[in-house]
């Protein structure tokens, strides 16, 4: 008679379906380590999820201590003016984020009395927390049996039930909400949660997955047919623009003139060079101004729905230049303000400007 083996002890995966294999697989091989993990404070673990939202692991450790150390809990970051969330946000980009974590955390104080609520649905209610997000919350802070379906956990489970809907069409989206709910383990919803979300963000990758380390090979519907990067399925793809613009650096010794972005649209809230539809404007601006002008090395900026090319005109004004002369160059600039350059570097900028600005310290 053979001696029982522990199939954990002896490294090999239970039996079983999806979860079980998931869970099993994330508690041995999982991510445990991480900040935000072992923590049941649905603050922390709020912020973490929006600050992962479309944003490496990597790029969010150093972001989230120094979020903390400023805005120990939701009171202290709803009492704070936005200006400093952004300036702590910079360069993590996607700055919708920010301007709704700040008017959650209000929304959590005012409404909730400063405790996050215990249930998905009415986390949901929150400004910017979708229901994925709502979910992953409610399963690790509470333990509710809540499905969530970000991008990467799509990708999982598409592959792994075959599930060959156009999730383009809010129809087959909602029946891969049904196949997520129906999955769900009746325990351990906090480690089944977490492994797919690790499975998504380092096995199950978009091209040449890991499908040799992946739990879920042998019930996989998509290795088995060999084609895993057929799935997800979604054909309405989006469509790249392209933008052009000219930036206004004006400098006066260590004075740089910034004017800050519009509630809304592309940088919105942020602190900016002045943006002009063509490099012939700024520069004919400044064609009577003292000082020197130069054009500076064009450069693209990514964004998620177009590709921007920006070209600075630096402007250099003398340093003793001051008074109506001062004034009259001012008058003729978009409204804005001059900052230090160490004070500007402590504002809300767009990854850009910041590199430029930092570049010229």
């Amino acid at each position: 008679m053979s001696a029982v083996v522990d199939p954990a002890a002896a490294g090999a995966l239970p039996p079983g379906g999806i979860a079980e294999r998931v869970v099993a697989w994330q508690r041995a091989h999982g991510r445990h380590g991480l900040p935000w993990q072992g923590t049941r404070d649905p603050y922390r673990v709020w912020l973490s999820e929006i600050m992962l939202q479309q944003t490496q692991v990597s790029t969010v450790l150093a972001y989230y201590p120094r979020f903390l150390d400023r805005f120990p809990d939701v009171r202290a970051l709803a009492a704070a003016p936005l200006d400093d969330v952004l300036a702590l946000w910079s360069g993590l980009g996607y700055y919708s984020r920010a301007r709704n974590l700040h008017r959650c955390a209000q929304a959590v104080v005012a409404v909730h009395g400063g405790a996050f609520p215990a249930s998905s649905a009415l986390l949901a209610t929150l400004p910017g927390i979708g229901r994925s997000t709502a979910a992953a919350i409610a399963a690790f802070c509470f333990g509710e049996r809540a499905a969530i379906l970000d991008g990467n956990v799509k990708r999982v489970l598409s592959r792994a039930l075959g599930f060959g809907g156009d999730l383009a069409l809010a129809a087959e989206e909602r029946a891969l909400w049904r196949e997520a709910e129906a999955l769900l383990p009746a325990t351990g919803v906090e480690a089944y949660t977490q492994g797919l979300m690790d499975l998504g963000a380092g096995v199950c990758s978009v091209r040449r997955p890991q499908c040799l380390l992946c739990p879920l090979q042998p019930v996989c519907v998509a290795q088995r047919e060999g084609l895993p990067e057929r799935y997800p399925v979604k054909t309405r793809k989006l469509k790249r623009g392209r933008r052009s613009n000219a930036l206004l650096w004006l400098q006066q010794g260590e004075r740089v003139w910034l004017v800050q972005r519009p509630a809304t649209g592309v940088w919105a809230g942020l602190w900016s060079l002045p943006l002009y539809d063509e490099l012939a404007l700024p520069m004919a601006h400044s064609r009577s101004w003292p000082g020197q002008g130069t054009a500076l090395p064009a450069f693209e900026h990514v964004l998620t729905h177009f590709d921007w090319a920006l070209q600075p005109w630096q402007h250099v004004l003398p340093a003793a230049l001051q008074g109506p002369a001062l004034a009259e160059i001012e008058s003729a600039l978009p409204a804005g303000r001059w900052f230090t350059r160490a004070e500007a570097l402590g504002l809300g900028l767009p990854a850009p400007i910041r590199k430029l600005l930092a570049a010229a310290a």
